[in-house]
């Protein structure tokens, strides 16, 4: 009777074992095949990545090419002008002004080449929150398009979040993209608002110019201390009276 006992129990002991070692070589297979289809779809994902990057590359040399191009223009347009002026662009003070002018109005003028997708950088999140956010006195410098002279000032801009906001930051970086082209003040105001609406859908956003321009300080009227102020109020901020007078009340 206990021979019988030991035996079978030798034998469930076995067994038992068996389908440890079999259940282990199962696991070992299922982990095998999955790394396989990892590396795979990694080697894929390389793959795309590469190639990304290559585009990234290409575009960016292609890019930098193009603005060279424009910048040698610009500094033969400005060698040109300063000799209509009866300057002589090859004297020692002018020599090298046609190239820095170049550059410093491509710089004047970067929003043109640069896009709202680039700007806001996936900086757009999830998050319950519905009550204003404001970021106010962002300093502004654009050009006004009648005469190409500087207008600056500072931009206040609000939104009434709708379960997404957008980083801080690039509210700044959406008033530069936009600043950065020839402009005028009441277009720049409406841009700014409407970039912000396609981001995010906001249940309303308000922005708020105060600037000084150039050509009515420099020339024309010639009044030092004027200042124009504009403003856009879309959603909620047109529509309710409270809201937009809270608005304004925090940007005072």
């Amino acid at each position: 009777m206990g021979d019988t006992h030991l035996l079978a129990t030798k034998s469930e002991y076995q067994e038992n074992q068996q389908r440890c070692f079999d259940f282990a070589a199962e696991r070992e297979n299922s982990v095998k095949s999955l790394l396989t289809s990892l590396s795979v779809r990694d080697s894929g994902d390389m793959k795309k990545q590469a190639d990304q990057q290559c585009d990234t590359t290409r575009n960016n040399m292609d890019g930098l090419s193009s603005e060279k191009l424009l910048q040698e223009k610009l500094s033969s347009n400005y060698k040109d002008i300063l000799g209509e002026l009866g300057e002589d662009p090859t004297r020692a003070g002018l020599l090298k002004t046609p190239e820095r002018a170049a550059k410093a109005l491509m710089f004047f003028t970067k929003g043109y080449r640069e896009s709202m997708n680039d700007v806001l950088n996936d900086a757009i999140f999830d998050e319950d929150h519905d009550e204003m956010v404001i970021v106010k006195d962002i300093e502004m410098f654009s050009m006004c398009e009648h005469h190409m002279v500087p207008f600056m000032g500072k931009v206040s801009i609000g939104y009434l979040p709708n379960k997404r906001v957008l980083g801080l930051s690039k509210l700044a970086r959406i008033v530069e993209v936009f600043s950065r082209r020839l402009q005028v003040q009441e277009r720049l105001t409406k841009q700014i608002a409407v970039a912000l609406t396609e981001a995010v859908q906001p249940a309303g956003v308000g922005v708020v110019i105060e600037a000084t321009h150039m050509c009515m300080v420099m020339r024309g009227v010639q009044k030092i201390n004027s200042k124009t102020v504009t403003s856009t109020m879309l959603g909620v901020f047109r529509e309710d009276p409270k809201t937009r007078e809270e608005f304004l009340s925090l940007i005072r």
